[in-house]
């Protein structure tokens, strides 16, 4: 079939839903506080929604925007330069989570669908996401079993998907001036439309959909995990990458920047309290080297044992 952006919203609206429902019941005591925003003097608007000070969630943000535009900006257009300057519609679903626990890990998760109108009229559009992990105090088994649910999520699509997405996000969730990845990876994908609209779109629910099946079962292990001042100070120092990621490279923010979005809601994802420390560095045989050593670099999780 050809594109048909109701029913990509009608999903996004659902998985919004959805998410928000399985976070509320992970945190057991908070509730989302929800916010309907249109775009002043633009097109479109959306809905964000910020879990606050939870028993489990410090902060959790899932908004759905669906947003309209007469000239797409260049975060947009960095790979399609010939659509500069082209009318558009974008829509999609971004969360982000940041636990108290230390040991419970920040995970990211968005999907969206841009659709573009060329000058001769013909619609061009793709699809993006992904969704990736980064802990602070890892667990190699929880690392493990999320690769393992990322990759079933891209199984039904061919055996090349995940190896391919799942190196894009090692790559794109990357510091070049750290010379270190976010996290732990997860998959990433952009300008999807080399599939079919329906194919492309069933991936897309199947990444969405898979989310919270891969997060879920890390925070309930994880949410109890005793930790002291040592483990907070060093969550809060790592959350300090996260700012730095999103507001340096991540595409995401850019576009929502240029394109005139909702402030507060595009940086709904930083985190509520965060540190910097001059040239930091890990005790020698530390559980924070062991972050530093074995999971910010890009590492083949399912080539190995769940064991470590």
């Amino acid at each position: 079939m050809n594109s048909d952006i109701d029913t990509v919203i009608d999903y996004l609206r659902s998985l919004q839903d959805d998410i928000c429902a399985g976070l509320e019941k992970l945190d057991g005591e908070s509730h989302f506080a929800e916010d309907r925003w249109e775009r002043d003097g633009h097109g479109g608007g959306g809905v964000t929604r910020v879990m606050q000070n939870g028993k489990v969630f410090e902060q959790a943000g899932v908004n759905f925007s669906h947003v309209t535009g007469d000239g797409l900006p260049k975060s947009a257009t960095a790979q399609r330069p010939e659509l500069a300057g082209a009318s558009f519609q974008a829509t999609g679903v971004s969360l982000v989570i940041h636990p108290k626990n230390p040991y419970v890990p920040t995970s990211h998760a968005n999907v969206r669908y841009f659709q573009a109108a060329q000058p001769d009229g013909k619609i061009v559009w793709w699809f993006g996401g992904g969704f990736d992990l980064t802990p602070y105090y890892p667990d190699h088994e929880d690392v493990v079993r999320w690769h393992r649910q990322a990759k079933a999520a891209c199984d039904p699509f061919g055996e090349e998907v995940y190896p391919r997405f799942k190196k894009w996000c090692d790559e794109y969730f990357y510091l070049p001036h750290r010379d270190e990845t976010r996290g732990a990876g997860g998959l990433f994908f952009d300008d999807l439309n080399e599939w079919d609209f329906d194919t492309s779109f069933a991936f897309l629910r199947s990444v969405g959909d898979s989310y919270l099946q891969a997060y879920a079962p890390i925070v309930e292990r994880r949410k109890n995990h005793e930790y002291g001042e040592r483990e907070r100070q060093f969550q809060l120092y790592r959350r300090g990458r996260y700012v730095e990621f999103n507001l340096v490279y991540d595409r995401g923010t850019l576009f929502g920047l240029q394109s005139g979005g909702r402030t507060e809601s595009i940086l709904m994802s930083l985190p509520p309290l965060v540190r910097w420390a001059y040239d930091w560095k890990p005790d020698p045989g530390s559980a924070e080297l062991d972050l530093y050593e074995n999971y910010l670099r890009p590492r083949d999780w399912l080539g190995e044992s769940a064991d470590g």
